[in-house]
């Protein structure tokens, strides 16, 4: 089993920056993806971006191209979401997650019930 925990939430002013940060622990060496994903009130989970674990590949939701990076330190088993250019769009708990088995399929990386565990969130709100 994998254990996930962000932290890095908090409030900010629109225009402004936040870095989130998910740690993992537990049966790591079967990660081969993890992402990012964020639910709104009234709002579906949608996908934010993600990482291939070893090779770095990377994918972004078109929402947050260009604004958001996502990194991870392998050493230390954690990844993050660089966010920059927040808007009051942004505002969501986030919530990161791994992926232990291949996937195929257009889009199955980017798929809510494609990931294995989910940590618990952290709270994002940026005032307009």
């Amino acid at each position: 089993q994998v254990q996930l925990v962000e932290s890095g939430g908090g409030f900010v002013q629109a225009g402004g920056s936040l870095r989130l940060s998910c740690a993992a622990s537990g049966r790591t060496f079967s990660t081969y993806n993890m992402g990012w994903f964020r639910q709104a009130p009234g709002k579906e989970r949608e996908f934010v971006a993600r990482i291939h674990w070893t090779g770095g590949t990377t994918r972004y939701a078109d929402s947050v191209k260009g604004r958001f990076t996502i990194s991870r330190d392998s050493s230390k088993n954690t990844m993050y979401l660089q966010m920059n250019s927040l808007n009051a769009e942004d505002t969501a708990v986030y919530s990161c997650a791994a992926l232990t088995n291949y996937c195929s399929g257009y889009g199955c990386y980017e798929a809510v019930g494609s990931y294995d565990y989910w940590g618990q969130g952290t709270q994002v709100t940026v005032s307009s």
